[in-house]
């Protein structure tokens, strides 16, 4: 899995407005900016048409401008953006149903309304307005987050969040500096926590194995579980072992020396394994578990979105059941494992 990579927004902020029916300024940078922007209905983004390759990507300064639609939501003005493999996937497709239902549960819209679409999962930057029942924020705070897929991204000059999916960044970093944060965090924080049910209290001398461990959801685990005092043993290239070392790692398994089923499988037992690879690691991995210990095999790769896109989403809801109720047979006799 490629590391998070994160695209840089100018911190420049730009006085939006001279009109007297906008909030004035404050100064910042040297640089006066306007606390409001209704005046507003345009701004540069980088979009998509249409699902593609990266020949889809456009720029344009005509992108619609954000606004807020309930009186929990805030206008972010970015500073930093984060770029995500889910990113990339979702350029091409992945997801498309699955994120249409969401976004119109009642199918009400038409097909591709999604267009034109903002990617980029992670922002950083300052509130520029605030819905009338956002108590815990104000105009000026700085602010990351990372944005539900369902939603417009960060690849923008502004974007408009829930205040429950913001909080304030940590005066200690930089905006390009947290921008590289929340998605993947939060989705390791998700998997470990939330799933495998780990914490600092219980994953002292325990066995965790990461399958795919250099990407950006690796890393941050890798030093999560290594605070809590856990040994792990990673997955990745061998350019990245060294990298993987610096951050604490136990025992390495470089992929790109042949198969890696074999020397995990002469490895002692593990607690848990995070697979962030796929494909068919779900075949043979869980046999690397702890048997009858409660281990978990938790995976980041679900077929319920690659079932949608491909057969629709009854089809697809249909094919994740049987698939589903399939490995509950198997798990019967096998370690325990979750899905994420």
């Amino acid at each position: 899995m490629t590391s998070v990579r994160h695209l840089v927004y100018s911190s420049r902020l730009f006085n939006l407005s001279k009109s007297a029916s906008v909030n004035t300024s404050v100064s910042r940078h040297g640089t006066q900016f306007s606390t409001s922007s209704r005046c507003m209905t345009v701004m540069p983004a980088w979009v998509i048409d249409k699902y593609g390759s990266n020949d889809v990507l456009r720029f344009t300064k005509n992108a619609s401008f954000p606004v807020i639609d309930y009186p929990n939501e805030v206008i972010v003005k970015v500073f930093a953006a984060g770029l995500n493999p889910i990113d990339v996937s979702m350029r091409g497709g992945y997801g498309a149903a699955t994120m249409s239902m969401k976004r119109d549960p009642l199918n009400i819209k038409q097909s591709g309304n999604e267009f034109p679409l903002i990617l980029g999962r992670d922002v950083s930057g300052v509130i520029m307005e605030c819905g009338l029942d956002v108590k815990y924020f104000r105009e000026r705070d700085e602010v990351w987050a990372a944005i539900p897929p369902w939603k417009q991204g960060s690849l923008a000059e502004f974007v408009v969040l829930s205040g429950n999916e913001i909080s304030h960044k940590p005066k200690s970093l930089s905006h390009t500096e947290a921008a590289a944060i929340p998605y993947v965090a939060t989705t390791a924080w998700s998997a470990l926590v939330n799933t495998g049910g780990l914490s600092k209290d219980n994953c002292a001398k325990k066995r965790i194995l990461i399958l795919g461990g250099s990407g950006g959801v690796g890393t941050f685990a890798i030093q999560m579980l290594k605070a809590w005092g856990a040994h792990v043993t990673v997955t990745c290239s061998q350019n990245a072992e060294q990298f993987a070392r610096e951050l604490g790692v136990d025992h390495v398994v470089d992929y790109t020396a042949g198969p890696v089923e074999e020397p995990l499988s002469a490895l002692e037992k593990f607690d848990l394994i995070l697979d962030n690879v796929g494909g068919d690691t779900e075949g043979w991995a869980p046999s690397l578990l702890k048997p009858w210990t409660g281990a978990k095999f938790v995976t980041l790769v679900t077929p319920f979105i690659e079932n949608t896109d491909r057969l629709g989403i009854a089809d697809g809801m249909m094919k994740t059941a049987t698939t589903v109720a399939t490995r509950a047979l198997k798990e019967a006799l096998m370690p325990e494992r979750k899905h994420y």
